[in-house]
């Protein structure tokens, strides 16, 4: 069985930092595109930033130029720096991979929970 399991979040003031960590773990063979998203109370989730099992990165034009994801293929984890955070990145934040054991299958993290207080 394969599991994703998010770290990192918690309570920042604005213009602050954190770093989200996802590791997965299991019966893997690989692991193709990872990436974040994220969903605030009453929106819907969407897509924060992604990463291809290459390196290239696309990210949501709202978190350009503060946010970076990166990936260490050797520990099957996927992370997410975000700085200069504002109120309004204020979500839940779920890893997201794209992994295969037989067949690939998407996967979902159950989730960090970021606030960012002004």
């Amino acid at each position: 069985q394969v599991q994703l399991v998010e770290s990192g979040g918690g309570l920042v003031q604005a213009g602050g930092s954190l770093r989200l960590s996802c590791a997965a773990s299991g019966s893997i063979s690989s692991i193709n595109a990872m990436g974040w998203y994220r969903q605030a109370p009453g929106k819907q989730r969407e897509l924060v930033a992604a990463i291809a099992s290459g390196g290239s990165t696309n990210y949501a034009d709202s978190v350009k130029g503060r946010f970076t994801i990166s990936r260490d293929n050797a520990k099957n984890t996927v992370y997410l720096q975000m700085n200069s955070l504002k109120p309004e990145d204020t979500a839940v934040y779920y890893c997201n991979a794209e992994i295969r054991s037989v067949l690939p299958i998407n996967y979902w993290g159950k989730g960090t929970l970021v606030t960012v207080s002004l």
